[in-house]
C-alpha cells in the first residue's frame, strides 16, 4: 500500500518544474542519527564533486547544492533532470560543525556530522535553607 502512493503521485512534481517559484529539484536523501554522529547520504549520480556539488552550513542548517549541466549531443530524447538541485537539513543541536566531512563515491554524497556528548537534559539544583 505504501508503494502505491508514490506511484500515484510521483509525477505531480513534474507539473511545477517550469514554474520559477518551484525552480530547482529536491535532492533525495537518507539519514541516520546515532549517539556519535548524524549521517546524511544524498543521491547525486553523474556529477563531478569538485565542480558540481557544494556543501555549506549556516545557523545550524546543512545545505547541499548541486548542478547538472545539459550537454548537447544531438539526442532526440532525455529523461535526465538537469539544472539546480538543492536540499537543506537542520542539524541536531549538539552537532560539532568544526568536524563535519563529506565524501562522494559512486554517485552518493555522504556527509558525516560528529555529535558532541550531550549534557544531561535535566539537572537538579539543591535548595538550601537560610
Amino acid at each position: 500500500m505504501t508503494a502505491l502512493v508514490p506511484r500515484l503521485f510521483g509525477d505531480l512534481s513534474d507539473l511545477f518544474d517550469d514554474r520559477p517559484m518551484f525552480a530547482g529539484h529536491a535532492i533525495r536523501i537518507e539519514d541516520l542519527l546515532t549517539d556519535e554522529q548524524y549521517q546524511i547520504r544524498a543521491e547525486l549520480p553523474g556529477l563531478d564533486p569538485e565542480k558540481d556539488i557544494q556543501v555549506s552550513i549556516d545557523n545550524g542548517v546543512l545545505s547541499i547544492h548541486a548542478e547538472r549541466r545539459e550537454q548537447e549531443k544531438g539526442r532526440s530524447r532525455s529523461e535526465f533532470r538537469y539544472g539546480m538541485f538543492t536540499r537543506a537539513v537542520r542539524l541536531p543541536g549538539n552537532a560539532d560543525v568544526s568536524a563535519i566531512h563529506a565524501d562522494y563515491d559512486k554517485g552518493v554524497l555522504e556527509v558525516t556530522v560528529p555529535l558532541k556528548a550531550s549534557e544531561a537534559a535535566a539537572k537538579q539544583i539543591p535548595v538550601k535553607a537560610k
